[in-house]
């Protein structure tokens, strides 16, 4: 008899060093710490350890008894997984996430197994930057909040903090997660060049006709098809969508019953627009609502922008708004008369489109990954969806070995290749040229590694026409 846990969530702190002048204030380093409930002679106990376990790899660093150069990401213990990360200088992010184990019995004695392989080091730090980079999406990094002109202080970087983390970290899915998250890649949609074309004109036509608009997005079935943003932006503010903010609305609208309209009057041209973020409804005097503040554009000098989010069928604009702006319930209307109609109309070209493009795969075809760095584009028949929700075509092990795959693939200067057999007759290949890697899984018993290379090769072909791989 056995039973097993899963991956838990022990410990998430934020921490700066030089904070504490003297002995006796370490408290003061203490920015947040989850869970809340902690004592705080825990916390400093927690909190000590590991700035002591960095501040000991930075001095072999510096004496060269590891790799130079490199910092101190995370640390092995027998019950956890510590992962460290230095968004901004002297900040600190420390995640330790317990490592799930099977109790089972031997001569009438229950013991514990601890499940290290289950645990992968890389995701887990991939999910630690996910966090601060979500939190710098929507209240701005450490610096910024501590350099504020009006109120910037380490007392308002701590309540920020708390404000976001509180409400996020149990929203983790570190069960569900996997080579996803490391990528944290965009899924393209795409088009042939009329549709796109007609796509593209609508957007440049909307930011031309509402001047608050600075920049704009097209998503068609959690698809990106156009993007105005800079691709490391969009990647986080993509994520938010598909992950959170989509889900969350999809699932309001089935409780809700048939599909919202906004239309005034059953004699008027009704259409299928509906604000995401914004006025719950643009007929009822209720105000607009909550908007989400976004801060984007870190790359030069960042800057704070409304997030609108606009809906329709199987489609969605987000609409980057001049957070400087205020923003009246006319400005809704004129959106909303403007974007309904035309965008109702653009989905359906679209869907078309999509249409004539559709593939089923069989169960027992080969499945693959895809992800190009150079664009952050990403395209998989692996996973189902890009939700989280285990919605994936293969075991847990052989994503992990696509993880495994994946860090050794980084010791390749351009281009290289590893073929793995695992004992349950899974062939998993990983190839990786000019910053594009590839995946392959197939499951086929007597196959030789002849046989392997011809399919993987086929595959490339046909789903990869215009990528060369050496």
């Amino acid at each position: 008899m056995t039973s097993k846990t899963e991956i838990t969530l022990e410990h998430f702190y934020i921490f700066n060093g030089t904070y504490a002048k003297k002995e006796g204030e370490e408290e003061k380093k203490i920015l947040y710490y989850y869970p809340i409930s902690t004592d705080s002679e825990t916390q400093i106990k927690n909190i000590g350890l590991g700035e002591a376990i960095i501040k000991f790899t930075h001095l072999l660093l510096i004496n060269r008894s590891f790799s130079p150069g490199q910092t101190c990401d995370y640390c092995h213990t027998h019950k956890t997984r510590q992962i460290y990360f230095e968004p901004e200088p002297d900040f600190w992010m420390v995640m330790i996430v317990g490592v799930p184990y099977l109790w089972k019995t031997k001569d009438d004695t229950e013991y514990i197994e601890y499940q290290h392989d289950e645990v992968s080091s890389s995701v887990c730090q991939a999910i630690l930057k996910q966090t601060y980079a979500m939190f710098k999406l929507f209240m701005g990094s450490f610096n910024t909040i501590l350099n504020d002109p009006d109120c910037g202080s380490v007392l308002l970087l701590k309540h920020k903090l708390d404000h976001f983390y509180s409400r996020y970290l149990p929203s983790l899915k570190l069960n569900n997660s996997d080579i996803l998250d490391v990528f944290q890649g965009l899924q393209f949609l795409p088009l042939d060049k009329t549709t796109f074309l007609h796509v593209q004109c609508f957007m440049n036509l909307v930011e031309a006709m509402f001047s608050q608009v600075k920049y704009t997005a097209f998503l068609y079935n959690d698809q990106l098809v156009w993007s105005g943003l800079e691709p490391q932006d969009m990647q986080v503010v993509y994520n938010y969508l598909v992950s959170t903010l989509l889900p969350a609305h999809l699932e309001t609208e089935l409780h809700g019953g048939s599909m919202p309209r906004n239309s005034p009057s059953p004699f008027t041209t009704s259409h299928y627009g509906k604000f995401v973020t914004g006025p719950s409804s643009i007929n009822e005097p209720s105000g607009i609502g909550k908007l989400p503040k976004v801060f984007i554009n870190y790359s030069t000098t960042p800057i704070s922008l409304y997030l609108v989010v606009y809906r329709a069928l199987s489609a969605t604009i987000c609409l980057f708004v001049d957070s400087k702006t205020s923003l009246l319930m006319d400005f809704f209307k004129s959106l909303d008369t403007f974007l309904g109609p035309q965008l109702t109309t653009l989905v359906s070209l679209v869907a078309e489109q999509c249409s004539k493009h559709v593939s089923f795969t069989a169960e027992s075809c080969p499945k693959y990954l895809y992800f190009n760095k150079l664009n952050l584009a990403y395209k998989s028949t692996i996973h189902m969806d890009n939700r989280r929700c285990s919605n994936v075509l293969t075991t847990p092990e052989v994503l992990r070995i696509i993880t495994d795959i994946n860090n050794d693939t980084k010791r390749f200067k351009e281009a290289g290749e590893i073929v793995i057999k695992t004992m349950s007759e899974y062939w998993v290949v990983g190839k990786l040229s000019n910053l594009r890697e590839f995946f392959v899984v197939m499951q086929q018993k007597n196959a030789n590694l002849i046989e392997i290379d011809d399919e993987v090769r086929r595959l490339c072909d046909q789903q990869l026409k215009s990528i060369f791989f050496h």
